[in-house]
């Protein structure tokens, strides 16, 4: 039995999202600053970061709204996906959602993602200050869209943390999610910069651009829908077969981002 709420925040998924746009710039950063951060059991590829920009005009459900962070490749138990490590956006319907459903790590900012003459450029504001530049030139070369598919077809890892009433991990899980009903419409590739600035509570910056490896640009149509455990860390503890340079610290460091 459930006693539901009256008053939701957003409603019942799957999430349908149309002309979707995404401005992803992947840079070189420090490969121990990034395995520091990795919960249990959870591998880093390689020590590049996706910093995305994501313009969501038509979404079900959520409005419109932008969004933008950064997104690291990861395996785990021999599956390739990616983990969410940071999520910024503008809009409180998806916060809560994507928080509560999934347990992406999103934070109220404002995002901006625009064409202004030859360029695309994407701004991110947490409150007045400016904490990512991003500049890229507008659809210079066509890139693969089988490729872009085969990319978002891979695996969302999030590391989902909810305290308990007494203020004691109740929910300490890593969650999977599968995009579906992908249609890539158009996608772009071409010159492009990334700046980040540090911030004490959006600390991006933590990640330093060492050297851009990857641009892409592209506009899809694309299903949020509901999600999986993939581990749940209080139930069963550290994943078996958990590499040791996936997991720094120890258990309770999977706790410390609420």
């Amino acid at each position: 039995m459930t006693a539901p709420r009256w008053l939701m925040a957003y409603p019942k998924g799957p999430y349908k999202f149309t002309n979707r746009e995404y401005l992803i710039i992947s840079y070189r950063t420090d490969e121990e600053r990034l395995r520091k951060i990795l919960p249990p059991g959870v591998e880093l590829i390689e020590p590049v970061v996706k910093f995305e920009f994501i313009r969501m005009p038509d979404s079900t459900g959520f409005g419109d709204y932008t969004e933008s962070g950064q997104v690291i490749p990861v395996r785990f138990q021999g599956e390739e996906g990616t983990l969410t490590i940071s999520m910024f956006l503008d809009c409180y319907a998806p916060i809560a959602g994507g928080r509560e459903i999934w347990g992406f790590p999103k934070k109220l900012a404002k995002p901006k993602l625009f064409v202004e003459e030859d360029v695309l450029v994407g701004f991110l504001d947490y409150g007045s200050i400016r904490i990512a530049t991003a500049t890229m030139g507008y659809k210079q070369y066509e890139l693969n869209k089988d490729a872009v598919l085969k990319s978002m077809k891979k695996p969302v890892f999030l590391l989902k943390n909810v305290p308990g009433v007494d203020g004691k991990p109740e929910i300490n899980q890593l969650t999977k999610i599968y995009l579906q009903d992908i249609t890539v419409k158009g996608a772009w590739t071409g010159v492009a910069s990334l700046e980040l600035h540090p911030h004490a509570l959006a600390p991006i910056a933590n990640f330093p651009v060492r050297e851009i490896v990857d641009v892409s640009h592209f506009v899809v149509d694309v299903t949020l829908p509901y999600g999986e455990v993939a581990h749940d860390y209080i139930k069963h503890g550290v994943p078996t077969g958990a590499h040791g340079h996936g997991h720094h610290g120890s258990h309770s460091n999977a706790h410390s981002h609420h």
